[in-house]
């Protein structure tokens, strides 16, 4: 082979990535969501999935690869080819919880490449109508006084309401007892029966309830007012200044996706995200659209796990 046959057998491998990008997507995409069907992370893909798969001309199958905080989904996503065909759905709990929470990590933060910052979602603070407590102040109050006998449920230990409720015990030194249950619902059911008196409440399992009056919603943890719950207080601004909880998701590639790809499905996620039927549609399961650029997700994601940091450490927890 002579030298110039040679300079173009190299300029064609070089550029067989740049063209692959260009024709992407020629194939199915597999959407990993760490979490069973039914969950948050599980409706919000199957909502978002179809529109995605309009745009791009491929069919996409939502793949549910459930266990250990998420982390089983998230290894295999961060194992997976760096093509574009594999995505998955990223949550506070899996990608800024866990690597505090659990001695051994199957997956690093640079194992992944952020798409979209897809949304956020607070909490509610909410007690049972036998405590009485009408606001945080109060709340506080009563903590102070009965040091130790208060119960507060979770979703389970290292989750992520568990975490916030330890981060507001820290910054209003106060002492309540924690016991952790196996998902929301029956974390919202030993609420509703009593059985505790306090919960950092998913939107979705509680609503409904403080409608009814079987329990008391406070506030909300976010930084600021939540656009689904405008009436609540921010637990900030109701005598914990700082005090910020949002439960966020989005959508990661495996670490050296082409950064054509990563321009496009973050493209595609973006438009979606700001249709007005599927605004509406997760404004009322409790999600509050975000988007932007992959950028703005990654530094979330980082800066996120610094904080849980802190509070993992001051907590002592650890999960083997």
């Amino acid at each position: 082979m002579n030298a110039r046959n040679l300079l173009s057998v190299v300029l064609l491998f070089a550029l067989l990535p740049g063209a692959r990008a260009q024709n992407y997507p020629v194939k199915s995409i597999r959407w990993i969501v760490s979490f069973p069907p039914g969950g948050g992370a599980d409706t919000l893909s199957r909502m978002l999935s179809p529109r995605i798969a309009e745009a791009l001309g491929q069919q996409i199958i939502i793949d549910n690869r459930s266990g250990a905080g998420g982390n089983i989904g998230a290894e295999i996503a961060a194992k997976s080819p760096a093509d574009g065909y594999t995505i998955l759905f990223a949550f506070l709990g899996t990608h800024a919880i866990n690597p505090s929470i659990y001695s051994k990590m199957p997956f690093q933060e640079n194992d992944f490449t952020p798409i979209i910052w897809n949304a956020s979602s607070p909490l509610i603070l909410v007690v049972h109508p036998s405590l009485p407590a009408k606001s945080v102040p109060e709340l506080i109050a009563i903590a102070n006084s009965r040091p130790d006998q208060l119960i507060y449920g979770s979703t389970g230990a290292g989750a992520h309401n568990h975490l916030a409720a330890e981060l507001f015990k820290m910054m209003t030194h106060t002492r309540m007892v924690h016991v952790p249950y196996k998902g929301g619902g029956p974390a919202a059911i030993a609420l509703l029966s009593g059985e505790v008196a306090v919960l950092f409440a998913e939107p979705a399992t509680i609503v409904e309830h403080v409608k009814s009056g079987k329990a008391r919603a406070l506030a909300v943890s976010s930084g600021k007012r939540s656009i689904t719950l405008p009436n609540l207080p921010t637990i900030a601004d109701s005598g914990v200044p700082g005090y910020d909880v949002t439960s966020w998701n989005g959508m990661l590639a495996p670490a050296r996706t082409p950064p054509e790809i990563i321009r496009r499905l973050n493209a595609e996620f973006n438009k979606a995200i700001s249709a007005p039927d599927i605004r509406e549609r997760m404004l009322a399961n409790g999600f509050e659209p975000i988007g932007g650029p992959p950028e703005r997700f990654g530094e979330l994601i980082h800066n996120e796990t610094l904080k849980w940091a802190t509070v993992v450490k001051a907590a002592g927890m650890k999960v083997d």
